[in-house]
């Protein structure tokens, strides 16, 4: 099975949201409340992608295997703060080790762009979550945010970039 990193097109935004719902409506279910999970539409899901592929200080990559989208990353910088702004994988393909693949590219991009640590948003009561980007190196810095939208508490994980 052979996977490849590459910069995401708008012509993957069909791949990307397939991705990015069975997320929200298989892994997210149980771990967020149903409101919430059932709260994603196709539309907004579409609408959030198409913001964040025409986004002029956004890069989004995309695993393929197969000529399928399998997970996608998007992530930008702000001064020397690298923001990683969403990393899913397809519940189909996780345990491959392709997250960590995706959030290493990102490391690797957003050092290059002169940044010299990164944050990012997880849902606190997203647990496996936590322990993945622990894994990774990636640990709260005791910033925590609800955001209207969603109503559930997120942390602020930090990383500090080589």
């Amino acid at each position: 099975m052979s996977v490849q990193l590459r910069r995401a097109g708008l012509e993957d935004r069909t791949g990307i949201v397939d991705v990015f719902l069975d997320c929200w409506r298989q892994s997210y279910r149980g771990v967020l409340p149903d409101r919430l999970t059932d709260s994603m539409t196709d539309e907004a899901a579409t609408a959030l992608w198409n913001r964040a592929l025409t986004a002029p200080d956004r890069t989004v990559v995309v695993a393929v295997r197969d000529g399928v989208v399998v997970g996608v990353t998007s992530y930008g910088v702000n001064g020397s703060t690298g923001l990683v702004q969403s990393l899913y994988v397809s519940p189909s393909a996780q345990g491959l080790g392709l997250g960590r693949r995706l959030l290493e590219k990102a490391a690797v991009d957003l050092t290059k762009a002169a940044a010299t640590s990164a944050t990012l948003w997880v849902f606190a009561a997203n647990t496996p979550s936590v322990g993945f980007y622990a894994a990774c190196g990636w640990l709260p810095d005791g910033v925590t945010r609800v955001q209207e939208e969603f109503g559930e508490p997120e942390i602020e994980l930090h990383k500090a970039l080589a």
